[in-house]
């Protein structure tokens, strides 16, 4: 994947295929992570977060928290890409979020 829309997002964009490993970085990712592409997520993660993940890319859904490090609070969206309705992998999208934040109600 080259030239695409998330190459110069100001959050972090990860996708891996369903084996975990990493078919795509923006240039945020590769700042924050190193240059992944090629290479298996799995390793990076945790036993829990390992589990998680390959319930994601065996099941479908979503996994979303926050994180906080260095004093730098961010939002985790990690989520499953789909072709044809087939789980073909997962995006994590990773982005830093203000201390103070405004929330509004909509409906």
């Amino acid at each position: 994947m080259q030239d695409v829309w998330s190459d110069e997002l100001d959050c972090a964009v990860t996708v891996c295929d369903t084996d975990g490993v990493v078919i795509y970085q923006n240039g945020r990712s590769r700042e924050v992570n190193g240059g992944m592409q090629g290479k298996s997520l799995i390793p990076c993660h945790n036993e829990r977060s390992r589990t998680i993940i390959r319930r994601l890319l065996d099941e479908g859904g979503r996994n979303v928290y926050t994180i906080e490090k260095k004093g730098v609070r961010k939002l985790i969206y990690q989520t499953v890409w789909r072709r044809e309705g087939r789980v073909c992998g997962l995006v994590e999208y990773s982005m830093e979020i203000p201390s103070e934040m405004p929330h509004y109600v909509r409906g």
